[in-house]
């Protein structure tokens, strides 16, 4: 009995390091769009619902841009994608996804801003649904095959543990986001007013500051992310329908709850506890509730610490 149990050792830490690894890939997805739902919440105090259907447009628009490339033909005939290609494609969803949410902010949002919260949240839950069924009528509701854009190659095999390129790349280009995004909050002159806007809006406005051009850029970049994890994403699971957004979406904005919503890292911090809690359940005999695990979460989060584990309790006004 002690031979087995020492000879399980090994393959239980390897196990264990499997699971760490599909956590973080899991987890950096869920930080890139939890990004935008705190960016946005930290600078109007307003939860947009329409966030996880714009990570659904990105991973389309990354769809037919590899499509309108040739990529997708030479994949399928056995063939390679490049790293200019690849960038292009990410790059085209980005943008394609930075000016929807520019969009939907200037027409559906902005009217609002005056408005009582309850009426923009409204607002924001239809055009969620606008966006889903108006894909569905575009696109098709059946699911469609991503490209695989990053080849799978294991870049370490072991028994019971493997990396793949995919895997690192999904990691890499997730965290040179985020390091992006910390540099231009901190070292540009929109990222700086991000954070005036952010801290008191009205001050901003008497201070100079052009509050609508922040808020502009403030969805713009959060809509990027979003696409960033859709083509990711996509490409790690192979598959797209113009539902998918809908419960990537929750749980990132879980996520969001999670790190506390309004704060950079927390949202950071909250995708990655998920996605290590989602892929620890997977493994599991209780895999069924995979899915279930974000909204207990917030549950505890709620009831335990409703700031979230980075946020600050704050008093405001009534």
């Amino acid at each position: 009995m002690g031979v087995l149990f020492c000879q399980s050792r090994p393959r239980l830490f390897m196990e264990f390091l499997q699971q760490c690894v599909n956590g973080l890939v899991q987890g950096s997805i869920y930080a890139l769009i939890a990004l935008g739902y705190t960016m946005v919440y930290g600078v109007l105090r307003f939860i947009n619902f329409a966030h996880g259907d714009i990570y659904m447009l990105g991973a389309y628009f990354g769809y037919f841009a590899a499509n309108q490339m040739g990529t997708s033909a030479r994949l399928g005939e056995g063939g390679a994608a490049g790293f200019g290609e690849v960038a292009l494609i990410l790059a085209v969803a980005m943008i394609g996804s930075a000016l929807v949410g520019v969009f939907i902010e200037r027409i559906a949002y902005r009217p609002l801003r005056n408005a009582p919260r309850l009426t923009a949240l409204i607002t924001a839950i239809g055009v969620s649904m606008l966006i889903e069924y108006g894909a569905q009528s575009l696109f098709s509701p059946n699911p469609q095959s991503f490209p695989k854009l990053i080849p799978e190659t294991p870049l370490i095999s072991l028994p019971d543990f493997q990396i793949t390129l995919l895997q690192v790349v999904i990691i890499a280009v997730a965290i040179t986001l985020m390091l992006a995004l910390q540099v231009f909050i901190f070292s540009t002159k929109i990222g700086r007013a991000m954070r005036a806007v952010a801290l008191d809006r009205p001050a901003a406005q008497l201070m100079g500051i052009n509050t609508d051009v922040v808020i502009l850029w403030t969805f713009a970049i959060g809509s990027a992310l979003a696409a960033a994890a859709g083509v990711l994403n996509s490409t790690y699971q192979n598959t797209i329908t113009p539902l998918i957004g809908i419960t990537v979406g929750l749980k990132a904005f879980v996520a969001a709850v999670l790190g506390g919503i309004g704060n950079i890292p927390g949202a950071v911090l909250g995708g990655l506890v998920l996605g290590f809690a989602e892929t620890a359940v997977a493994a599991t005999d209780y895999s069924a509730y995979r899915d279930a695990i974000a909204f207990a979460i917030l549950i505890v989060v709620l009831l335990v610490r409703p700031s979230g584990i980075l946020g600050k309790t704050t008093a405001e006004k009534v």
